[in-house]
């Protein structure tokens, strides 16, 4: 079985609550757990983001929002940012694979190796290049994106776990071990 080398989140309602101002950020539910227990298995860790694309955050706003990103749930071995706008016709916006390949690449793992979790867009992305999607849905998923999902997690914590195992495995993916268990060490390959 592959093994999953690189988890990569979406940044904004996964990873942290949407903000714009840096000292504004906080981490959204479950993150720190399930960063926590990808690292405690040496899983490298990521981030990428779309900005609005509206100009409401400069080069060095988008820097200081990542640093700060960093700061409360990091370290990360890769971060990535799309700054273009959806009308751009860029290769990195989701649901183009471009950022994906980029942080892949970064981070010396191939595509295959990777998994994806955030929106349908990431996941349909990740599934453009032979990565492994997770879409984790929230207030703005439409029931046709989760519908369409080839593996839906209600959580992130949830999606960190299934991914312990090697690649995921059915459509909706659960986890119904202790929290307690998955911290131990050794315990990801007897799921």
């Amino acid at each position: 079985m592959t093994r999953v080398r690189t988890v990569l989140f979406d940044r904004d309602s996964f990873l942290v609550e949407d903000a714009l101002d840096p000292d504004q950020v906080r981490p959204a539910p479950g993150a720190r757990e399930a960063l926590d227990l990808l690292r405690l298995y040496d899983v490298r860790t990521g981030f990428v983001a779309v900005q609005p694309g509206d100009g409401r955050l400069s080069d060095a706003g988008v820097r200081a929002l990542n640093h700060r990103v960093d700061d409360l749930l990091g370290p990360f071995d890769i971060w990535g940012v799309c700054p273009h706008g959806p009308d751009d016709g860029c290769h990195c916006r989701p649901p183009e694979p471009g950022l994906i390949l980029w942080a892949a690449g970064r981070v010396c793992t191939a595509p295959g190796d990777c998994a994806v979790v955030g929106t349908a867009a990431d996941a349909e992305a990740a599934a453009r290049v032979g990565a492994h999607g997770i879409l984790v849905p929230d207030e703005r998923t439409r029931p046709e994106e989760t519908a369409r999902a080839e593996h839906v997690a209600p959580d992130l914590l949830t999606a960190a776990r299934a991914l312990l195992g090697g690649p995921p495995r059915g459509r909706v993916l659960v986890d119904e071990r202790p929290i307690e268990s998955a911290f131990e060490p050794g315990r990801a390959e007897e799921a």
